[in-house]
């Protein structure tokens, strides 16, 4: 199958949509049983990355082009815009936490995990880190069901500590090749998060990457949905609306942070990529927060 001809969803069974920022979404894979049946097809979520645990049962997991057949516990990391997918027998289940990417870059800095390659780990049940991992993903699971003042904090927190726990995992965690493709478009949206502020061309991407336009605008189009100039107008709009919801700073000064010289044209973009000016985006953002 080709890449082009993979879905994306937002959870599996639901359509692509915007993500609001630091979005976190926690269920169990037996709570899609009825969409699912037990086999789910290969697809990507363009957005966010998933951690999966399986707590009972077996079966089959499937990323990019390697699979594992496993039994309980097991685990994985899969990053935004990766395939991947699955086959599992009667009774199994998984508690499943789905994290938007702005919300991996800030947990970033306090995982042992590198969260830009997937990884697959199983085992045996008596060793220790599986008997840390479990109770870490259990408290995950509940303070999102019981949604707990404070759990804004509490939970990237604990999913920080669940994905350390997934690294020392050793051995055992598998890091799961990707294609050229998907490698090249993620070390993009890697540079892109560094750079973006910097209005750089795309030759300079293409540049340091040392690859063509031509392949880069590909690899963008096909792993991260459109082209590289899109990507980094993307990335500015996502930083654009974190210093809008989590800053008190002023929408010209944000407007300059992120990489504009005229404050008004950026109102302007905002404005037709959001459908609202800045200042009223964050005033809606906050009534509803």
């Amino acid at each position: 199958m080709g890449q082009n001809s993979i879905p994306d969803f937002f959870v599996y069974g639901e359509p692509v949509r915007p993500l609001d920022v630091g979005f976190l979404h926690v269920e169990t894979v037996l709570a899609r049983s009825n969409i699912h049946l037990g086999e789910v097809a290969a697809h990507k979520h363009p957005q966010m990355g998933q951690i999966t645990f399986w707590t009972s049962g077996s079966g089959t997991y499937r990323i990019e082009d390697r699979s594992w057949d496993f039994s309980a516990p097991a685990v994985s990391f899969v990053p935004s815009n990766v395939v991947h997918g699955f086959s599992i027998g009667p009774g199994t289940d998984a508690i499943v936490v789905s994290v938007a990417d702005d919300a991996l870059a800030a947990i970033a800095g306090h995982s042992l995990l590198p969260l830009d390659r997937p990884v697959f780990a199983d085992g045996l049940p008596q060793h220790a880190t599986w008997k840390r991992l479990a109770p870490v993903l259990d408290m995950i699971a509940a303070e999102y069901a019981e949604a707990q003042a404070g759990n804004d904090k509490v939970l990237p927190a604990l999913i920080a500590v669940a994905l350390s726990h997934i690294a020392r995992l050793g051995p055992g965690a598998t890091a799961s090749a990707m294609s050229s493709e998907a490698s090249l478009a993620l070390a993009l949206r890697r540079l892109v998060d560094v750079h973006f502020r910097d209005n750089w061309p795309v030759d300079r991407y293409v540049e340091t990457l040392a690859t063509t336009p031509h392949l880069l605008d590909k690899a963008a189009r096909a792993v991260l949905g459109s082209g590289v100039k899109r990507v980094v107008s993307e990335r500015r709009l996502l930083e654009a609306k974190r210093l809008l919801l989590f800053t008190v700073r002023t929408v010209e000064d944000i407007a300059y942070e992120i990489g504009f010289d005229d404050p008004a044209y950026f109102s302007r973009v905002f404005r037709a990529r959001v459908g609202e000016a800045p200042a009223a985006w964050r005033r809606k953002q906050l009534q509803e927060h």
